[in-house]
C-alpha cells in the first residue's frame, strides 16, 4: 500500500501563492505516476497536473502557466506550486499515486482564495 499525507492548504488573497505538499510512504517503489487532483464544491473531481516516474508532466489548461507539479524523491514528497491564484481554484486539494493496480489518495487539503 501507499499513504499520502497532504499538507499546505489555506487561505489566500486573490494573485497570491501556496506550495502543496504530499507526503509518500509505503510501497512507493510501485508508483507509476502522481499528480494533484481538486473538487469544488457541487463539481466532480478534476485534474490539476499529474507528473510520471519519468518526470514528464501534464496540466490542466485552466493552471497552465500558473501552477508547477514537482517531486523530491529524497524527501518522498510531491508538491504543487500554485501562483497567481483565483477565486475559481477554490477546492479541496487531492494527491493521487497510481500504481500498476490501484490509485492511491491522500485525504485532502482546503484551498479558499477570497478577498
Amino acid at each position: 500500500q501507499v499513504q499520502l499525507v497532504e499538507s499546505g492548504g489555506g487561505l489566500v488573497q486573490p494573485g497570491g501563492s501556496l506550495r502543496l505538499s504530499c507526503a509518500a510512504s509505503g510501497r512507493i517503489f510501485s508508483i507509476n505516476a502522481m499528480g494533484w487532483y481538486r473538487q469544488a464544491p457541487g463539481k466532480q473531481r478534476e485534474l490539476v497536473a499529474v507528473i510520471s516516474s519519468g518526470g514528464s508532466t501534464t496540466y490542466a489548461e485552466s493552471v497552465k502557466g500558473r501552477f508547477t507539479i514537482s517531486g523530491d524523491n529524497a524527501k518522498k514528497t510531491l508538491y504543487l506550486q500554485m501562483n497567481s491564484l483565483e477565486r475559481e481554484d477554490t477546492a479541496a486539494y487531492y494527491c493521487n499515486a497510481a500504481t500498476k493496480g490501484f490509485d492511491y489518495w491522500g485525504q485532502g487539503t482546503q484551498v479558499t482564495v477570497s478577498s
